[in-house]
């Protein structure tokens, strides 16, 4: 939900990737639906994200986290935040890549981008077409990304 309390719909996903070089990365991608995603997107270009192509920028934005779990995002100097209404519980691994390099990728996806996910699928058919989405969404521009600054909250 948005700083309002408005209720969006939202999907957390969140990964670790490795680098070529150094250590690893923490991603955070965010799908927001109707109608929320166009303030998001506004919010985020205002905050330095752009289209996914290439290393993302540094941004203004801030990812918190704090008892395992992300608490909000930040966007626009602090005037807009982004709070999960459920708690996104994060891998040790993650937080751990997160910490390691200072900061996160995150990635904003439109809404219907991600495919829904199938509990019944094989795991390597649900990540297939993860996989497959996220492309085709990066390919036709449909992504922003960018660096955002971690900020770890006390217990």
């Amino acid at each position: 939900m948005n700083e309002r309390g408005i209720p969006a719909p939202v999907r957390w996903v969140f990964v670790v990737r490795e680098a070529a070089f150094g250590p690893p990365f923490a991603e955070a991608l965010m799908e927001v639906g109707s109608p929320l995603y166009e303030q998001l997107a506004g919010d985020a270009v205002d905050s330095g994200f752009v289209v996914a192509a290439g290393e993302p920028p540094a941004t203004t934005a801030e990812v918190h986290v704090g008892d395992g779990a992300l608490v909000r995002l930040v966007l626009v100097g602090g005037r807009r935040t982004w709070e999960p209404a459920v708690p996104a519980v994060l891998s040790t691994r993650w937080l751990s890549a997160a910490e390691g390099r200072g900061g996160v990728v995150v990635v904003m996806a439109p809404p219907a981008t991600l495919p829904a996910s199938d509990p019944d699928a094989a795991a390597d058919s649900r990540r297939a077409a993860f996989t497959a989405a996220l492309a085709e969404a990066r390919a036709t521009g449909r992504l922003l990304h960018g660096m955002a600054v971690l900020t770890v909250e006390p217990a």
